[in-house]
């Protein structure tokens, strides 16, 4: 695999994830019911992949989901991230949890790696933010390999206030940190994509076509390399 290219050439559409932005969201979801919905979505994610499976995860922030992705037995996890905040504390999560997942700094617009170097990629709770959408896609589906799958998990913007309210007391939170998240959904939402807006942007993309289930807040695309 190619080595990262440093200078990253996109932004977030919002506020970048650095310094107390990205502490504030690491504390945020690393609550206990936040954490068993990492290792639920971690082994539905890997269920079924040969073990040694190549997996990049676009944008992980604190890394919690590649962590319990590592954790399975299943994958080599690189995990690559616009935050030199958040590659500095996956890596350090991944230390203090005795796991193999690499995380590096790196731009999804330009993937510093060569092609067909991965059989999954996902991406989960960014793909809003990514300023060139399709060109994002693009570059998913050059690092898949013939038959890989990206899998992107992503607030959806025809959600209501009322699953925004379920989401956030679903997440256990005492009062100021349910008050930001709430807050946050409500603000994301603008920027997320429905369905059908997904739709159109797969299309436009090498992908061409995508599978869409849309559940709570958010939905689940998967995109198919043939």
């Amino acid at each position: 695999m190619a080595q990262v290219n440093d200078k990253p050439q996109w932004r977030f559409k919002g506020p970048e994830m650095e310094g107390p932005i990205a502490r504030w969201y690491t504390r945020l979801r690393s609550s206990g019911s936040q954490m068993e919905e990492y290792r639920r979505q971690a082994s539905r994610l890997t269920d079924g992949l040969p073990t040694g499976t190549a997996v990049l995860e676009v944008a992980p922030g604190p890394g919690y989901l590649a962590i319990e992705m590592t954790r399975t037995g299943r994958c080599r996890v690189i995990g690559l991230d616009i935050s030199r905040t958040f590659v500095e504390i996956a890596t350090a999560n991944a230390r203090q949890a005795a796991v193999g997942a690499d995380f590096r700094r790196g731009d999804v617009a330009n993937l510093p790696f060569e092609a067909e170097s991965f059989d999954l990629v996902v991406c989960q709770a960014a793909f809003k933010n990514f300023a060139q959408p399709v060109r994002a896609l693009d570059e998913m589906h050059r690092v898949l390999r013939g038959g890989g799958t990206a899998v992107i998990q992503d607030m959806n913007r025809d959600t209501t206030k009322a699953a925004i309210d379920e989401e956030v007391k679903g997440a256990q939170l005492g009062w100021l940190n349910a008050f930001m998240m709430k807050r946050s959904l409500t603000m994301l939402r603008r920027r997320a994509y429905s369905p059908a807006q997904f739709e159109r942007l797969a299309a436009a993309s090498a992908f061409g076509t995508c599978e869409i289930q849309a559940a709570g807040i958010g939905m689940e695309v998967r995109l198919k390399k043939r």
